[in-house]
């Protein structure tokens, strides 16, 4: 029990490390970018917008920038995706279920029906042998 709980645990360490990894990348991308975007900020200014060469770093940047959003949005949609499909399918599951229960309480109380009238016919059979014998008794 023990060796299952240390692996479940280190299983979750696995998994936050990933994400954590993840966010890293993530927040480095992103820093990458502002740092790029704001550099022109400090460049001298070009005399016409036509003339000003493109950045190939810059715009390698930005590539890197929507190919690590891409992936970690990719991976979030993945698993969002597959949620949905597993609550789907528990959904799918308790309807199921819910009529199952509602067919098995449909005979339930049929039965009890049932039990109710035989134990008044048997109640009535028996008063009915009562008067029989006490009319017996009194001839």
């Amino acid at each position: 029990m023990n060796a299952i709980n240390r692996a479940e645990q280190i299983e979750d360490t696995v998994d936050i490390d990933e994400e954590h990894h993840a966010a890293s990348e993530v927040e480095e991308g992103i820093r990458e970018f502002v740092r790029n975007d704001i550099a022109y900020l400090r460049r001298p200014p070009i005399a016409s917008p036509e003339t000003a060469p493109v950045d190939a770093n810059s715009e390698a940047t930005v590539n890197n920038v929507n190919s690590l959003i891409q992936r970690v949005a990719g991976t979030s949609l993945a698993e969002i995706e597959k949620l949905i499909s597993e609550l789907e399918s528990l959904r799918d599951l308790l309807h199921a279920e819910g009529q199952r229960v509602q067919r098995e309480i449909s005979g339930y109380a049929q039965l009890s029906s049932a039990a109710m009238k035989s134990t008044r016919m048997i109640a009535d059979n028996v008063t009915q042998w009562k008067r029989a014998a006490d009319g017996l008794r009194n001839s």
